[in-house]
């Protein structure tokens, strides 16, 4: 009799417990299904910063084709192998999934959050302007590139779209998200990373962005990059507090990436190229101490000579500020955007001011940028080699150089200059030749190996997936 109770409790119990509600047991809330369009935002911003800042040399060698930074023990990506750490490959799935996937889904999601409409419509303008920054850098690196199919996770081999056809894609994105953008309205709050919720900011980034890509076309396509700078120019960033710059935190994990990877790791595998400080040296540039530290005699500024084997205690390093964990990604700034209107004035466009004027702005913009003196910025400006009137070359050669000067420590905007203007000459490693110099990255292996067909056509597209071949802006 006490067994069939005993039974009889036992069935009653676990009938209970198969009726019995466990919720959420089976959910891992560590790994959410769905996640705030903000947060999707947030997180591309800070990738898109990462990439475009990183000195990791498997992800991220612009300084060195720069030349603004040469290698100490391991030379092998300052003499332009790009192959062996896979460099392209890196770089490209770091921008397709870090950065324009989480803006893709990012926008998928705008409309569940249940937004007002002019402020879900000001975050699809912020998620087009960083979209389209990105895919410029993909284009300005690669060439031909998957757009119209990319992202697509059920294609998995997408075609390549024609890089002129891409850029003239953007810029068509470009103009429909400044027009787009309410400045009376907010955007992502807390989770804007890059303007801190200030639509007019946008609007400016977006302007900067249109004046950028528009000189980038302009020995493809004057008329189109003259009239794409013109309707820009006076809604640019106009002075330095309007610089686009992502900040890093002081404590880990968002530090900035040079101290992730030159402090926090303990690694001592760059100095200061010996092109830039014997360029800057040349001129008495005093951004040299901004820029460096000084050599082992602790008197001067020396460079390691590029692409060779260099003492890390002998040379010049980036400047302890650069070094720091909460030293701030710039992707924009007022410089840069007094550099193109010098050279768009310097073509005949209407932009307001001289050449000579936009071009001596934007010194003095990149000396207050740096900490320097205005007394020294005159001085500097005064010297024969350096004033617009009396530096040698014509306007390609003066704003070339000194724009490339200006975009110290943005290895990748520097590499896209000197292409553009093939100033200044830079240094050819033992055994290269000038033409070795990279003009492009090569595509991904994996896109040779697992998407063959649509990469042969790309490269065949393009005149070879070489180093050497020019992209369509790139005239010669």
């Amino acid at each position: 009799m006490m067994k069939r109770v005993l039974f009889l409790f036992l069935a009653l119990g676990i009938a209970a417990s198969c009726n019995k509600d466990f919720g959420d047991i089976n959910v891992d809330k560590k790994q959410p299904s769905k996640v705030p369009a903000g947060s999707l935002f947030a997180s591309a911003s800070v990738n898109l910063a990462d990439a475009m800042t990183s000195t990791n040399v498997n992800n991220n060698i612009y300084r060195m084709l720069a030349q603004q930074w040469t290698e100490t023990t391991y030379t092998d990506e300052a003499n332009y192998d790009l192959v062996t750490r896979n460099i392209p490959q890196n770089f490209w799935n770091s921008i397709f999934t870090g950065v324009l996937k989480n803006l893709d889904e990012s926008k998928k999601l705008i409309a569940e959050a249940g937004e007002t409409a002019d402020v879900a419509k000001n975050q699809e303008a912020c998620i087009e302007i960083l979209n389209v920054y990105t895919y410029a850098v993909l284009v300005n690196n690669f060439g031909d590139i998957p757009y119209s199919q990319a992202l697509d996770i059920y294609n998995v081999y997408p075609k390549y779209d024609n890089a002129a056809e891409v850029y003239a894609d953007l810029g068509r994105r470009l103009d429909q998200a400044i027009s787009n953008i309410d400045a009376g309205a907010s955007g992502f709050g807390s989770s804007d990373l890059l303007m801190h919720d200030d639509m007019a900011a946008w609007k400016t980034f977006g302007n900067s962005l249109k004046l950028r890509m528009g000189m980038i076309l302009a020995d493809h396509d004057a008329a189109k990059a003259k009239q794409m700078v013109e309707a820009a120019a006076a809604g640019a960033i106009s002075s330095n507090a309007g610089n686009v710059v992502f900040q890093y935190l002081s404590n880990p994990p968002y530090t900035n990436p040079v101290w992730d990877d030159l402090v926090q790791s303990g690694r001592k595998d760059f100095v200061a190229a010996n092109t830039l400080v014997d360029a800057m040296k040349a001129l008495s540039d005093p951004r040299v101490p901004a820029y460096f530290t000084t050599d082992a005699s602790g008197t001067d500024y020396v460079g390691g000579i590029y692409a060779a084997s260099n003492n890390y205690a002998t040379y010049s390093k980036p400047a302890e500020a650069l070094t720091a964990p909460d030293y701030g990604s710039t992707l924009f700034d007022y410089a840069e955007v007094r550099f193109i209107l010098a050279e768009a004035a310097a073509r005949g466009w209407s932009v307001g001011g001289t050449a000579a004027e936009h071009y001596e702005a934007a010194i003095r913009a990149s000396m207050e940028q740096w900490g320097v003196s205005s007394a020294d910025a005159d001085t500097y400006l005064a010297r024969t080699d350096v004033a617009y009137a009396t530096a040698t070359g014509d306007w390609k050669q003066k704003i070339g150089t000194q724009k490339w000067i200006a975009l110290y420590n943005r290895g990748f905007d520097a590499w896209t200059e000197w292409r553009r203007f093939d100033y200044p000459i830079l240094n050819v490693p033992v055994g290269k030749t000038y033409a070795d110099i990279p003009r492009r990255l090569t595509y991904p292996v994996q896109e040779q190996n697992l998407n063959r067909a649509n990469y042969t056509s790309a490269a065949s597209a393009i005149g070879g997936d070489l180093v050497q071949t020019r992209l369509f802006w790139d005239k010669q």
